[in-house]
């Protein structure tokens, strides 16, 4: 005969069943593509793309651009401008190309310009801006400061690891690898390996040579 301990243990097992296939399903059905109404609000859903669920802070569609056949992740904040229903000097203000994949938990946070490459794949817990508070005057508290908007570009191919930081101002070649933990300001050449802080060239690619360690060296 069944013990009381046993008959929670059952009684468990159904629950926590019956609570992930939920969670399954709300997932799966909570996922926007190209046809939901979330989707009509960009100002460009490209087919086979899809917002997993659940999504992180989304606002100021109108002036996000995403291409087709790219995956963003879960808890993915999205956003154009500091509110929603801000007016943006800039269309698009955050672009994401064709076959990219936004890992979760991702930020991309447009102010002015946020240019993301075809087929780029992200890592975990990337962030991506191009707004920083000014800190002209050191005796005034830092967030009342106007803030500086500088274009970002993200590379086609390029691969951004776990937990990157890219700030305003970066703009990094094609098929850039960035290791994970890094922040990044700057230009960076196409074919090349990047991190630290702040970010520097670990490797790049020569034709006709190969990888070598350390930057490119400078002409002249």
């Amino acid at each position: 005969m069944p013990t009381g301990r046993d008959l929670r243990r059952s009684r468990h097992r159904r629950l926590n069943a019956l609570i992930h296939a939920g969670w399954d399903w709300i997932c799966r059905h909570g996922a926007t593509g190209p046809d939901d109404r979330l989707a009509e609000r960009f100002g460009a859903f490209g087919q086979g793309s899809c917002l997993c669920f659940p999504t992180g802070a989304i606002f100021g569609e109108r002036w996000i651009r995403i291409g087709v056949d790219t995956l963003v992740g879960p808890n993915v904040a999205l956003t154009a401008g500091m509110v929603p229903g801000q007016e943006m000097v800039t269309d698009p203000v955050v672009r994401i190309g064709d076959r990219c994949m936004i890992g979760r938990g991702s930020h991309v946070i447009g102010h002015f310009s946020i240019e993301i490459g075809d087929d780029v794949h992200t890592g975990p817990y990337v962030y991506i801006t191009d707004q920083n508070h000014g800190y002209e005057n050191p005796d005034e508290v830092v967030h009342t400061q106007w803030p500086h908007d500088v274009p970002v570009a993200i590379g086609r191919g390029s691969w951004l690891g776990t937990g990157v930081v890219i700030l305003p101002g970066t703009t990094l070649g094609e098929n850039t690898v960035v290791a994970a933990g890094a922040v990044v300001r700057g230009t960076f050449p196409d074919r090349c390996v990047i991190g630290g802080v702040p970010a520097k060239i670990l490797r790049h690619y020569v034709p006709g040579t190969g990888w070598i360690d350390g930057p490119p060296a400078l002409e002249g």
